[in-house]
């Protein structure tokens, strides 16, 4: 079967993007490549989780790395340890080599660039929905050194968390106690704890704080320092 046949009046894309006029771009490319398809927009990160959340599953994700609400790739690593299964598109005017290779690393179904004409942008949606990995023509691939790895590494031990733990993470991450997190989750300090000890087990670190270090690497805000982009 077709695979642009066998989607139609069925799919759902989730268009993830705070400027306005490059959603309306990115409405229009989809339509272009699959004019039956569903189109929803998120406006943040968290907007983004919230309609994953609802009864309806989305088929695509097409996120622009630069959001209000989180830094680097971590928008990135949040879709892919909630929503493992779910192809996720990096649109973005980030168009470092260096920027697409970590994308990748961590799980994007492809990279298209936001100066990318609109017809361009079909045909790479039309490529991802038919099984490939979409990345522009220019780009050439990095062989990957240690920290690449190590990164990529930590990425598949977040996929192992669960979402509450995920949550439990972020909230270390914002130097919350205990205490404080049991409040925000309304559950048991005890359950709290549960949580922390599963998070440093599957992170495979032996402190809160170490957990913290090493998930704070992955932001690679440095990355997006004096580039080009929305």
């Amino acid at each position: 079967m077709n695979p642009m046949t066998a989607i139609h009046d069925r799919a759902r894309f989730l268009i993830i993007d705070d400027h306005p006029l490059f959603r309306e771009a990115l409405h229009s490319a989809v339509q272009m490549a699959y004019p039956e398809v569903d189109t929803v927009e998120a406006r943040s990160i968290t907007e983004a989780l919230d309609l994953l959340a609802g009864a309806k599953p989305f088929d695509l994700a097409l996120l622009d790395l630069s959001m209000p609400d989180v830094h680097g790739f971590e928008g990135l690593l949040q879709l892919r340890t909630r929503y493992p299964r779910l192809p996720v598109v990096i649109v973005s005017g980030y168009e470092e080599p260096k920027i697409i290779s970590e994308a990748l690393s961590y799980g994007a179904a492809g990279f298209i660039p936001k100066s990318a004409r609109k017809s361009d942008l079909a045909a790479a949606i039309r490529s991802v929905m038919e099984g490939a990995i979409y990345v522009p023509e220019t780009y050439e691939g990095r062989t990957p050194d240690a920290e690449s790895v190590d990164r990529a590494d930590m990425v598949q031990r977040l996929s192992t968390l669960t979402p509450q733990q995920l949550r439990v993470l972020q909230m270390l991450r914002q130097g919350l106690l205990n205490k404080q997190i049991a409040y925000e989750l309304q559950v048991g300090e005890t359950t709290v704890k549960a949580h922390v000890s599963e998070i440093l087990r599957k992170l495979n670190v032996y402190s809160r704080t170490q957990a913290v270090i090493e998930v704070s690497k992955l932001d690679n805000a440095e990355l997006f320092r004096d580039q080009a982009g929305f």
